[in-house]
């Protein structure tokens, strides 16, 4: 009998419970759903988000511990891209601002 449905991506990655893709080592930060309707709508709002993603409900039995029995992905999570808008200026230099321009003589 199936426990919970978890649902997995083509990489074998496992959508967990922090809202992002987890690699599966550690199965309490994967997401359980206890029905697979809930895991499936889950599964669509993600594919709705993301056209690339190929994922799936996987039906799967709980331990001894009450987590997910899953296999741990082999392919490593892809790391997010930090975006950086800091503006490097050179030392000494200085942005003047003129808050109060006079009008130009005539």
């Amino acid at each position: 009998m199936t426990d919970v449905y978890v649902i997995r991506n083509q990489h074998g990655h496992y959508w967990g419970k922090s809202k992002t893709w987890v690699s599966g080592a550690e199965p309490k930060t994967v997401l359980q759903a206890k029905h697979e309707d809930e895991a499936i709508n889950t599964l669509f709002e993600l594919s709705s988000k993301d056209i690339e993603l190929r994922g799936e409900v996987a039906a799967t039995t709980l331990s001894e511990r009450g987590l997910p029995v899953v296999e741990p992905s082999q392919v490593p999570l892809p790391t997010p891209e930090v975006e950086t808008a800091v503006e490097l200026e050179e030392p000494g230099t200085e942005t003047a601002v003129e808050t109060n321009p006079t009008p130009p003589a005539e």
